[in-house]
């Protein structure tokens, strides 16, 4: 079987979602499947410069291939003239289009030419169909969606939701769909992590490490957890806090949430590390005592799943959309997206060890047997044969 992965960008600066296709390609592959990734060179939109990739031409990587492609014209839009002149040229020779975002041009113009070209395709929302993400820019999307992306959704062979509560709450725009829930994989960090984490922040060995790790953004709710940090420390709560992310899209608001932390009680108790990958990433989540994100909306959590695969007990909002799933498999606490709620759940989980201990290999538990790359290409290759006996 011939696959078709087709994403605007992989690069890092995007975050999670993107990058996914990173990990769903090679699990493909190990299972047989022939894999082509089609992306652009796009690394940001504020003028960072593009990714220094060859262009127009297959790159060989574990056991599939990925082609780059000039972000041009509209930059800003992650859109690709040379991308979509190849794809209406070689669609005739895959089985299936994976394409994954909506409202994104190239996405949207790569869905049109699938339909025109007869190559069934399938959908993946990033979380753009949730009624809180449509609010944004409204006028604008229903404009969109009435010229463009209503008749993408109709076409597609089906929509990839990444939860069952992405797929309860996303709009549909009247349009009749078939829905497949995979969640998003993850891979157990493989570093010794507290050591190298002392050693290279300074952080304190003595009191419990709290971590936010995930683009810093008005959605991830910091306006709720840095009050609710601030009423811990208080009462007389001990922790430490670290703070890694960043949002080059919106620069402001990373400065301001730095500022507002420099300015309050927690600034002797906060690490603000930037943008981590890598080992560093793999040995925060090892070192963490509690993972937190009370995001306002988020359509899967991928930051959570790797907290979890981690072994780190997990305090998430009832807006992450694999919130059952941390509450039936006790993997953590969830709460509602205010103030108290989140300092009533931080001030339960740090001063209970034992449970956090608990809870924690309760996650790691529920993250590998239900999130891991394998387990995911195998319930995504069932889907790609299901549609194309369909079709």
């Amino acid at each position: 079987m011939k696959i078709l992965q087709i994403v605007p960008s992989i690069s890092l600066i995007y975050g999670g979602p993107s990058q996914m296709v990173l990990g769903l390609a090679p699990a493909l592959a190990k299972e047989g499947m022939e894999v082509t990734i089609l992306t652009t060179d796009s690394n940001g939109d504020s003028g960072q410069k593009p990714l220094n990739v060859p262009l127009n031409r297959p790159i060989k990587q574990d056991g599939y291939e990925i082609i780059y492609f000039r972000c041009a014209p509209f930059r800003r839009y992650k859109f690709s003239l040379d991308l979509l002149k190849w794809l209406k040229l070689h669609a005739c020779e895959f089985d299936l289009a994976h394409i994954h975002a909506l409202f994104s041009p190239v996405s949207t113009a790569a869905a049109t030419v699938c339909r025109h070209q007869k190559l069934p395709y399938i959908l993946r929302p990033l979380g753009t169909l949730d009624p809180a993400d449509l609010r944004k820019k409204k006028q604008l999307k229903q404009l969109y969606v009435d010229i463009l992306e209503r008749r993408n959704l109709a076409g597609a062979a089906a929509i990839h939701f990444t939860s069952n509560q992405e797929a309860k709450i996303s709009e549909r725009f009247g349009v009749a769909t078939q829905d497949l829930v995979i969640p998003l994989g993850v891979i157990p960090p493989r570093v010794d992590g507290k050591s190298l984490v002392i050693g290279q922040l300074g952080i304190p060995e003595d009191v419990p490490l709290v971590l936010f790790m995930s683009r810093i953004d008005p959605k991830k709710g910091l306006n709720l957890l840095i009050p609710a940090l601030e009423k811990l420390l208080a009462i007389g709560g001990h922790f430490h806090f670290v703070l890694a992310g960043t949002n080059p899209q919106d620069p402001e608001y990373e400065l301001k949430i730095k500022s507002q932390i420099e300015n309050s009680l927690l600034r002797s108790h906060t690490t603000i590390t930037g943008f981590v990958t890598g080992e560093l990433k793999a040995s925060l989540l090892q070192a963490a005592d509690l993972f937190v994100l009370p995001s306002y909306y988020e359509n899967f959590g991928i930051a959570v799943a790797e907290a979890m695969v981690a072994g780190v007990p997990v305090v998430i909002s009832d807006q992450v959309h694999i919130y059952q799933q941390v509450r039936d498999s006790e993997s953590g606490w969830v709460g509602t997206t205010d103030v108290q709620a989140i300092f009533e759940l931080l001030q339960e989980a740090l001063q209970n060890p034992q449970e956090r201990q608990r809870r924690g290999l309760n996650a790691q538990k529920y993250a590998l047997e239900n999130f891991s790359w394998d387990a995911i290409a195998q319930q995504t290759i069932l889907a790609y044969k299901q549609i194309l006996a369909d079709n």
